[in-house]
């Protein structure tokens, strides 16, 4: 028996979706009395089904639409700093095997055991985003965990993006240990080397997701390929493909400071003559570029979400449809287009189907030759289909 509040699911409620692993609660499937209602944002609670029987222990938050994430089937569990240095050891165990440099994604959130908690690692730096109020209630704990299991001396948070907002929690970014970096950091992945801005870039300073879709995009390009690189952040496509050889590379970003990164990586590399940045929306740029005749070997197209929620999903759809249309035609004949969507609200087919729309309506045909997804590191949680939120469509026109 425990002494922590209870949270209790209705008669028609699916329990047995947490028992075989489910890892969240929401609001509306619980009996919401004013004991529910009156438990702390983050405090640790028992779920149990509609006849009392204790299901799991969750990380209660009365004030979101996801009232309890599922932390443990063991309602007696300690959640402390060993508790989250056992988590956390799990899953360096799983990138110490697939990396042979700390640089990737350390935890990936529900499906590495820790709900609403990303850590993107730099070396000797972490990049915290804590997206749940029991996180943030244990930042200390983790921080400290997270430096004995790692070794790492800076440990950063970042309280960007809408999640938090939704969990009733600020967006105030800090340091929890250490230092933050006074320059932009050199990552190496895929041959290229990208400057990642962990103070001032988005989300955590690079995007490791994409890593095996750069690769891949670096198997069709030629000797003296010309390529364009469409919502190009820091350059991670466009810089991976002048590593594997394109003669030249135009990347397009409607941010200034991620260009001048990519300028840098590009120096860093010793390519900087071969790159060629265009500032501007992507949209605009497109157009642009198919009124100047231009054309290219592989055109990339990686825009941020579309479709972030549901009720964004046929606006984001036509979005992605639209950016289909207007790459096509700059592919030269027998080229390649790379499609992307991070929008965890369309789904895999819906993204196909609006991309596959778009270079049909842009006069061209072409054939599906890989479908990518986010890299190990991101793992998937088959329960939670949100996880496994980035796609990526590469055709041969």
């Amino acid at each position: 028996m425990t002494d922590l509040p209870v949270i209790r699911l209705k008669p028609k409620a699916n329990a047995r979706a947490i028992r075989h692993g489910g890892p969240w609660v929401f609001a509306n499937e619980v009996v919401t009395d004013r004991r529910t209602k009156a438990i702390a944002p983050g405090a640790l609670a028992v779920l149990e089904d509609a006849g009392r029987e204790a299901l799991a222990l969750v990380a209660a938050n009365p004030g979101s639409k996801i009232i309890g994430r599922v932390l443990s089937l063991d309602v007696t569990e300690v959640i402390d700093r060993a508790w989250f240095a056992a988590r956390l050891q799990k899953a360096l165990d799983l990138r110490a095997r697939l990396y042979d440099a700390p640089f990737y994604r350390l935890v990936h959130a529900e499906a590495d055991g820790l709900p609403g908690l990303v850590i993107d690692r730099f070396g000797d730096t972490c990049v915290v985003q804590p997206n749940a109020a029991w996180l943030e209630m244990r930042l200390d704990d983790l921080t400290a965990a997270l430096q004995e299991v790692t070794g790492v001396a800076h440990v950063l948070k970042n309280a960007g993006g809408r999640t938090r907002g939704l969990e009733g929690l600020d967006d105030v970014s800090g340091v929890l240990a250490g230092q933050a970096p006074e320059a932009a950091l050199p990552v190496g992945m895929n041959g290229a080397t990208y400057m990642a801005d962990l103070t001032g870039g988005q989300k955590t300073g690079l995007f490791y997701d994409q890593r095996d879709n750069h690769a891949f995009a670096q198997r069709m390009v030629a000797p003296g390929a010309r390529v364009l690189d469409v919502f190009s952040h820091v350059g991670g496509f466009g810089l991976a493909m002048l590593a594997a050889g394109a003669a030249q590379a135009t990347l397009v970003d409607g941010s200034a400071p991620a260009l001048d990164l990519a300028q840098a990586g590009a120096e860093a590399m010793g390519m900087a003559d071969r790159l060629t940045l265009r500032h501007g929306d992507a949209f605009d740029v497109l157009t642009v570029l198919a009124d100047e005749g231009a054309t290219f070997d592989v055109v990339i197209c990686d825009p941020p979400a579309f479709a972030p929620s549901k009720q964004a999903l046929e606006a984001g759809l036509r979005a992605y449809e639209r950016i289909a249309r207007l790459a096509a035609p700059l592919v030269a004949e027998g080229g390649f287009l790379g499609l992307c969507s991070c929008s965890h609200a369309a789904d895999l087919t819906a993204f196909r189907n609006a991309s596959s729309r778009g270079i049909g309506r842009a006069g061209r045909r072409g054939a599906l030759i890989r479908t990518g997804f986010a890299g190990p590191d991101h793992p998937l949680m088959p329960q939670l289909a949100e996880s496994g939120y980035l796609k990526a469509l590469f055709y041969r026109l």
